[in-house]
């Protein structure tokens, strides 16, 4: 699967794209449309063209990661609401058994025991940096959830 428009519009609803790198909320530094990585830095400036062509090399990423850790069947929602929760949380995909992203979640589990109301229901759990409560996180996970069930 790869991600509709809609699920699109949904992710940069939220990342909002800047041209000039910058620490987010958490201390990362960041660029276009939410790009992270070892090739990101402070003082780094990027045209739109860059980042839009990042955007959509980064969200194949996330789509593969997807379509590759999902062991039962989706929607087009429910895909487009796991590839923006991936995409803003990472995939996890790593040895540890940590959940630091899609990978090793509550949600990515109980998807995968094919309990859907029971994914739907992580989301809202994921609205935290640092510990602490975002509102942003918490309207984009709101967002997410209810893309998921349509």
């Amino acid at each position: 699967m790869i991600t509709s428009e809609r699920g699109r519009a949904l992710i940069q609803s939220f990342e909002s794209c800047r041209l000039t790198a910058y620490k987010d909320g958490g201390g990362v530094t960041t660029i276009g449309w939410g790009t992270t990585g070892p090739d990101i830095h402070m003082g780094m400036v990027v045209t739109q063209d860059w980042a839009d062509a990042r955007f959509d090399s980064d969200l194949a990423k996330f789509e593969r990661d997807v379509n590759s850790l999902v062991t039962v069947p989706l929607t087009q929602g429910q895909f487009d609401a796991l590839v923006s929760f991936a995409y803003n949380c990472g995939s996890d995909i790593d040895e540890d058994k940590r959940a630091e992203g899609l990978g090793d979640s509550t949600l990515l589990r109980l998807l995968n025991e094919g309990d859907y109301q029971g994914a739907h229901d992580e989301f809202h759990k994921w609205n935290k940096d640092n510990g602490k409560v975002i509102a942003g996180l918490t309207r984009r996970r709101l967002m997410e959830a209810a893309l998921f069930e349509s």
